[in-house]
């Protein structure tokens, strides 16, 4: 069963916490909020509130156990832009644009395949890539 929290309209600009939503996506969520908590950015605190809040509705609205949660989705989509003027040299105005965000966590109890084993997986497949090179000029040498 999924569970999603959102919260909308936080402000920080989108780009500087995708940053952040990215570190999670797949990760068990007692794991996830140990790496929110060592994160020194404004972003992670927004998104660690977001993560406990999909929490507690995981607990209360759905009655599931913590425990086997893991983030399936964590992204980040462009909210409204305040747009603000300073004044500048000779009278003019420069823009200034205050960025928000709509910042969208989804739980799940069923195991996602983390990013971790991709890598892995293409590691293997470079090795085993670069050995059929090699033995390709070996026998091209031979010959």
């Amino acid at each position: 069963m999924e569970v999603r929290s959102l919260h909308r309209y936080a402000r920080i600009s989108p780009h500087k916490a995708r940053d952040v939503a990215r570190e999670i996506q797949g990760m068990p969520v007692s794991v996830a909020l140990d790496v929110l908590s060592f994160t020194p950015r404004k972003a992670a605190l927004l998104i660690g509130k977001t993560l406990k809040s999909a929490l507690a509705n995981a607990e209360n609205n759905h009655e599931l156990a913590v425990d086997g949660l893991v983030v399936k989705e964590a992204v980040v989509d462009v909210g409204p832009t305040l747009k603000r003027f300073k004044p500048r040299a000779r009278g003019s105005a420069g823009p200034i644009r205050k960025r928000t965000s709509h910042i969208r966590i989804v739980l799940t109890d069923e195991p996602v395949a983390g990013r971790k084993e991709k890598k892995s997986e293409k590691k293997a497949d470079l090795k085993q890539g670069a050995g059929k090179t090699t033995g390709d000029a070996a026998a091209s040498e031979q010959a």
